[in-house]
């Protein structure tokens, strides 16, 4: 039976500091719920309705964690949600370890990215442009924030990420790094090569003094018409396609 502390320690998650006392988290949602199940993240804790668990009971054999049947009512009381009629989830939080980067593998580099939905829609284009790994400078958004994960849409279970000093992380890459700015380089110019760090700035500042001492290509989208600058997440995208359609028309030849 699912107790009165376990929903308390449930919906504590939602703070950071909970969070990270806890070494926990928890998604919501079906898709969000679907794929974590799916990764190789440690499911602890599963609250679902009769419907989820008969439309998914396939998955849920193979769940070892323990699993709670509620109501629509207990799932939105718990989350953040305000319509939840299928399932919460809550895992353990992966350890911050540093990962190797490959001279042909191309990453995301994130400059104080303060706001959860830019975070979740990021790794969400990371996911579509197969880009599995991510840098984050440690004032970014918390990876874990229940928005983050939400806007992500279920992308947060296969991208590798890392929180450090970004300054100090990319001074030892060999890797080139590209980085965005309002004064720089025509992106549609820019011949990529096989990888490379994309370094993405504050949504109000950009990219930091410190860490722009250490790109080797200053690009800028062009711009056509009047607006003062993009959204970082929209940046970020056609950062990515600009790479990646390279790429694709080089294989082509």
């Amino acid at each position: 039976m699912l107790s009165k502390n376990t929903l308390k320690f449930i919906k504590s998650l939602q703070q950071k500091k909970f969070r990270k006392q806890e070494q926990a988290f928890f998604v919501e949602g079906s898709k969000n719920v679907t794929e974590l199940l799916q990764s190789d993240f440690v499911v602890t804790h599963l609250l679902c309705t009769t419907k989820y668990e008969e439309e998914h009971s396939g998955l849920l054999a193979y769940f070892k964690g323990e699993t709670f049947e509620v109501n629509q009512k207990t799932l939105e009381s718990v989350g953040t949600f305000q319509s939840n009629d299928s399932a919460l989830a809550v895992a353990k939080i992966k350890s911050n370890t540093e990962f190797e980067l490959d001279s042909k593998e191309w990453v995301l580099a994130l400059d104080d990215v303060r706001d959860p939905g830019n975070l979740g829609t990021i790794i969400r284009i990371a996911d579509w442009y197969g880009i599995q790994k991510l840098v984050l400078s440690n004032e970014s958004a918390d990876f874990y924030n229940p928005k983050v994960l939400h806007a992500s849409m279920g992308s947060f279970s296969r991208i590798q990420f890392y929180y450090t000093d970004l300054q100090k992380y990319l001074a030892k890459t060999e890797l080139p790094i590209y980085g965005a700015f309002l004064e720089g380089e025509n992106i549609y110019n820019m011949d990529f090569g096989s990888g490379g760090v994309i370094v993405m700035g504050n949504e109000s500042n950009g990219v930091s003094p410190e860490v722009e001492k250490l790109v080797s290509h200053k690009l800028t989208i062009p711009r056509f018409g009047n607006a003062e600058s993009l959204n970082v997440a929209i940046a970020t995208s056609i950062f990515c396609d600009n790479v990646r359609r390279q790429q694709y028309l080089k294989s082509a030849k």
